[in-house]
């Protein structure tokens, strides 16, 4: 081997190790375990506000709920706690705060093909860092099952006063026709890595 492909050598196998490194965060990492956290209160509260709204206004109610309390909790969470907090899908509700970037739609994609594997949508997780004009991330996302009750708004045969309220408030609606056990989306969390 000669001196000069020594270093480069050296150099390219010290990036892959480095980069193999930082790809995979191990799910008992300290920062996945505060993603979780975050996604478990996100989850809860939405869907505390959301069975108050179902029951005491019922579903038209509720889809208020959905477009106005989530994005807001999503706000609160990501304020408090210094984390980018939200939800994407590939089947987009709100086109405006649903649209996967680059990385979330490959995890999205990778979320489909794990499930049609065999793999349940409710263990489908990911964490990485990612670098990218913006600088290093970590990154989290975690697959949002539909259930029975998600099928009310976002399943196959949904009930005329439903689908017009969402016709009104999401003219570009694309999450229907789910069945149960189908990915809907995912939460999707990133925090900076101050170097």
């Amino acid at each position: 081997m000669t001196s000069i492909a020594r270093p480069i050598l050296t150099a390219a196998s010290l990036y892959l190790l480095t980069s193999l490194s930082l790809v995979q965060a191990s799910a008992d990492d300290p920062m996945t375990e505060e993603a979780k956290g975050l996604i478990k209160q996100f989850a809860q509260q939405l869907q505390s506000e959301l069975k108050t709204s179902i029951e005491t206004g019922g579903l038209v109610e509720a889809i208020t709920v959905c477009k106005d309390r989530a994005p807001a909790i999503a706000a609160e969470l990501s304020e408090s706690s210094g984390w980018e907090v939200g939800r994407v899908s590939l089947k987009t509700r709100n086109t405006t705060l649903g649209t996967p970037d680059a990385w979330e739609a490959q995890v999205l994609q990778s979320f489909e093909t794990r499930l049609a594997n065999g793999q349940p949508a409710d263990t489908l997780s990911q964490a990485e860092v990612v670098e990218d004009d913006q600088g290093r991330a970590f990154r989290f996302m975690k697959a949002i099952p539909t259930a029975e009750i998600c099928l009310a708004c976002h399943g196959e045969n949904i009930s005329e006063p439903v689908a017009q309220a969402l016709d009104k408030d999401y003219p570009k609606d694309r999450a229907r026709g789910f069945k149960v056990g189908d990915i809907r989306g995912a939460f999707t969390l990133s925090k900076p890595l101050v170097e």
